[in-house]
């Protein structure tokens, strides 16, 4: 049969039928930009992956081509820079419902990307709720000079519903006072330790929506009279706030001794700055044991893992069976948010 084939292929080659029964690439789409499993596409982007462009259904992100329902194959594709094809998404529509990570084309042709979800809202005049965004596959403001591996736009999807208040550049602000956050180890690892602060906070603050507690009854029980410097704004002024609810007045004696700023006399200040509320939260994430062993830093970075994280948080309270509904919304949070990182989770999850 192979002797067969031989002569038989001379001969279709010398009739010019040959190319019709072999593969060609001479016709082949020019492939559109990489796929990037950071980036965020929305319905009808096309990117390439392997040799062949693919088309996005719906909204993606981290979901990798030829492996999720959501990119439909294109087709083979060759070289090309992909300027044109990636920027396939649909035109601007006043008084549409834009969720965050839509990306549409305006009406001056340039592209934007929702940040904050809106009811179709002008992105040349709502610079809040949109970003420009450029087809490379990210905005085309520079990174954030912080250098957190959480970008506003990962930070925007982790925290869809929160609270106006809890502002991305607050955080990064914030992080200023501990520079070794998210900034320790491999790359895995400062995304992980990222996710895992996010996660908690998540937890104790409903995702980002809550800034004071909301049991009220509680707020007269955080004055731990016994302290030499007493409770100076009040019996019931030590309630908690902030993205990791900081309570009692000893803790915000200590934290604002720390950050150098009033704490004692003016816990307010937490539920007033989102900078200052996001200070006292790195700042138990940092330097406080809590019922754990270590803190919740020490715990990520030497590969303790989650679970270590929730027992310097609300160990006593959650871990070694005492609540393991808490515990198991913790984990949740943080597989989602390491899933929208890029990373893997790592073990230890639970405590």
């Amino acid at each position: 049969m192979r002797r067969f084939l031989a002569p038989l292929a001379a001969l279709l080659l010398a009739t010019g039928v040959l190319a019709v029964l072999l593969p060609s690439t001479a016709n082949a789409a020019a492939c559109a930009t990489a796929w990037s499993a950071s980036s965020v596409y929305t319905g009808g982007a096309v990117v390439s992956h392997n040799g062949r462009n693919w088309s996005a259904k719906w909204w993606t992100q981290n979901e990798t081509p030829g492996g999720a329902d959501v990119w439909a194959d294109q087709g083979t594709c060759t070289g090309g820079s992909g300027g044109g094809t990636a920027c396939s998404y649909p035109n601007w529509v006043a008084g549409q419902w834009y969720a965050v990570g839509s990306i549409v084309r305006y009406t001056d042709g340039n592209h934007y990307i929702a940040v904050h979800e809106n009811p179709g809202y002008d992105p040349v005049i709502s610079h809040w709720y949109w970003d420009p965004y450029t087809c490379s596959g990210g905005p085309t403001d520079p990174p954030d000079p912080s250098g957190f591996v959480v970008s506003e736009a990962q930070f925007n999807q982790m925290f869809p519903s929160r609270n106006s208040f809890y502002t991305y550049s607050g955080l990064t602000a914030a992080m200023s006072a501990y520079p070794a956050f998210a900034k320790t180890g491999s790359d895995t690892v400062r995304k992980q330790e990222a996710a895992a602060f996010l996660a908690n906070v998540n937890h104790e603050t409903g995702g980002l929506v809550h800034i004071v507690e909301q049991n009220t009854a509680n707020y007269p029980h955080y004055c731990d009279a016994s302290q030499s410097y007493g409770c100076p704004a009040g019996q019931a002024a030590y309630y908690g706030r902030g993205p990791i609810q900081l309570s009692w007045n000893f803790n915000y004696k200590a934290a604002g001794d720390a950050l150098g700023l009033p704490l004692l006399t003016n816990p307010w200040l937490v539920q007033q700055d989102a900078a200052v509320a996001w200070k006292t939260a790195l700042w138990y994430w940092m330097t406080q044991n809590g019922p754990g062993t270590m803190t919740a830093h020490n715990a990520m970075v030497n590969g303790r893992g989650f679970g270590e994280t929730i027992r310097s948080i609300n160990g006593s309270l959650e871990c070694n069976g005492g609540n393991p509904a808490q515990v198991q919304s913790r984990v949740n949070a943080y597989q989602r948010f390491t899933g929208i990182l890029g990373v893997t989770p790592g073990g230890n999850l639970t405590c």
